[in-house]
């Protein structure tokens, strides 16, 4: 299977990356199919070859999550929302809820207590 995927290169503490086609079991510095594009986190410059990596994609080439983001960002590919993402975010949401419910209970039980504590006994009618 074909990868595209991020190939260091750079001085120590310096990285840069250029975006390479190659094959998923060969080594992440070893010798690529194409060269696609280029990627410096520290700057944020991309050049990417769109012509070659639409031809890559058509032919059945993954790209890894960090390309799969440089591709989106660059408009070659459209935004994804992966399965887990919706998964948590529902989790999240329903977490959120939970806890909401929780502290609207306990501030009630709170709001209960002080106005007990507050209210005074009423006299009985004996002791009148």
């Amino acid at each position: 299977m074909i990868k595209l995927r991020l190939k260091r290169f750079g001085k120590k503490r310096e990285a840069s990356f250029r975006l390479v086609a190659t094959n998923s079991t060969s080594r992440r510095d070893g010798h690529p199919l194409e060269e696609l594009g280029f990627y410096n986190p520290r700057t944020k410059e991309t050049r990417l070859d769109t012509e070659a990596i639409r031809k890559r994609l058509s032919q059945g080439a993954q790209p890894t999550d960090t390309v799969r983001y440089l591709l989106e960002k660059g408009g070659l590919i459209e935004k994804t929302i992966r399965s887990a993402e919706v998964v948590g975010k529902a989790k999240q949401a329903t977490a959120r809820e939970a806890a909401a419910k929780q502290a609207a209970a306990e501030a009630a039980a709170k709001a209960a207590e002080a106005s007990a504590a507050t209210a005074e006994p009423e006299p009985s009618a004996a002791e009148a």
